[in-house]
């Protein structure tokens, strides 16, 4: 009687097998963190090296020869602190609005019924179909009727509640229970306070997970802001960042390309740090929302 050969690995016990599947499944996942996360720390490193060295040595990081130069001179050189000025204030009060409005949006979608419900939420998601540049020049006509142009309430009110989120709070919102809120009918609560008292608190994983997304997307929103921003004085961060070149060669007079590399890195490390901050101290909340606006409603 012959057996069949077999091979070193289906010869281990389950236990061995798994386990060696999970180190080299771990080992493969660590290969590629890797791998995305060598270009933003070869920038965050190479920000703190001279502009000479960047360029001569761009892969040898030498910790004796780090300085704050670069950061110092984009500091002078560079209206950045500015830029992150204007970027904060529209950040909270543009992602204020996202997150005030779309889930009361999301909920009159989600859970009540009137006529025409369907037809609207249908318009709401074919704005999601049509690119931004397409709404640029009729947004600019209107804020220039209104006189808004270069000010807080064209970055502001444009877009500040999208479709996306009315669409992700009313996924979030279908999978509350009706049951919670006929008794808080039964109790005498009004329908704002089903919303804020019932709602919300059930649905917090979900209101922080479209946080995160509503912060990186208006943080890293150029489009419009570079439209509509005239003045330093109204320039967002990434605004800032696209004209970071002309600025230092335009406020020093023989500025090299070691020295705009090296202010450059600089520069958009200052910017990358907030946002590395922001995801990693609201990763949970928001790989929790990920999963609470995957709902089928």
């Amino acid at each position: 009687m012959t057996t069949l050969a077999t091979s070193p690995a289906a010869r281990l016990p389950r236990g061995p097998r798994r386990r060696r599947a999970r180190i080299l499944r771990n080992a493969f996942l660590l290969l590629l963190t890797g791998l995305f996360l060598a270009p933003v720390g070869w920038a965050l490193l190479s920000a703190f090296k001279t502009p000479v060295d960047i360029i001569r040595d761009p892969l040898v990081f030498d910790p004796t020869g780090f300085t704050l130069e670069n950061f110092l001179r984009v500091l002078r050189d560079v209206p950045i602190a500015s830029g992150f000025l204007t970027t904060a204030i529209v950040l909270v009060l543009k992602g204020g609005m996202t997150l005030f409005f779309a889930p009361l949006a999301g909920f009159a979608f989600a859970k009540y019924e009137f006529r025409g419900k369907s037809v609207i939420f249908g318009a709401v998601l074919v704005t999601l179909m049509l690119p931004t540049i397409v709404l640029i020049i009729p947004l600019l006509l209107e804020m220039k009727e209104l006189g808004w142009v270069d000010t807080y309430q064209a970055l502001v009110l444009p877009g500040s509640v999208d479709a996306f989120a009315i669409f992700w709070m009313r996924q979030v919102i279908s999978a509350v229970p009706d049951e919670l809120l006929d008794a808080a009918r039964v109790d005498g609560c009004s329908e704002f306070g089903i919303f804020w008292r019932v709602v919300l608190p059930v649905i917090r994983p979900g209101v922080a997970g479209l946080g995160v997304l509503t912060i990186m997307n208006i943080y890293n929103d150029f489009v419009w802001p570079v439209v509509i921003a005239n003045s330093d004085r109204m320039a967002t961060l990434q605004v800032v960042l696209s004209t970071l070149a002309q600025n230092i060669t335009g406020n020093r007079i023989g500025a090299d390309y070691a020295t705009v590399t090296g202010e450059l890195l600089a520069a958009s490390s200052l910017a990358l740090v907030p946002l590395l901050v922001l995801f990693i101290a609201l990763q949970k909340q928001f790989i929790a929302g990920i999963l609470a606006g995957s709902v089928k409603g």
